[in-house]
């Protein structure tokens, strides 16, 4: 194993963003389960057991889809900015371990 010194120069904003919506999607189908779990109680009560099923899976669909559009665009946002900071700083400088 080399260790080895590397600079990046630039973060491509659609790989960046596609990794901001995977991110967003999971956050989105914890956050729409729980919203599920929490409000399933009570709203169940007054809607009744089959209407609730219906609303929680909205939840869950909305989360997954809400999280994945939210996480597309700020990966978008993030890496447009780093890539402006890097050009101004120069790059970061990383060691990468590389097998022989």
């Amino acid at each position: 194993m080399v260790l080895k010194k590397t600079m990046i120069k630039q973060f491509g904003i659609l790989s960046v963003a596609k990794f901001g919506a995977i991110l967003g999607l999971i956050y989105g189908l914890i956050i729409g389960i729980s919203i599920f779990l929490t409000g399933s109680a009570e709203m169940g009560k007054a809607i009744g057991m089959a209407g609730m099923a219906g609303l929680g899976i909205g939840a869950i669909l909305v989360g997954i889809i809400m999280g994945a559009i939210i996480g597309f665009i700020f990966g978008a946002i993030a890496a447009f900015i780093y890539n402006l900071v890097l050009e101004a700083i120069g790059g970061i400088e990383v060691d990468l371990d590389i097998a022989d």
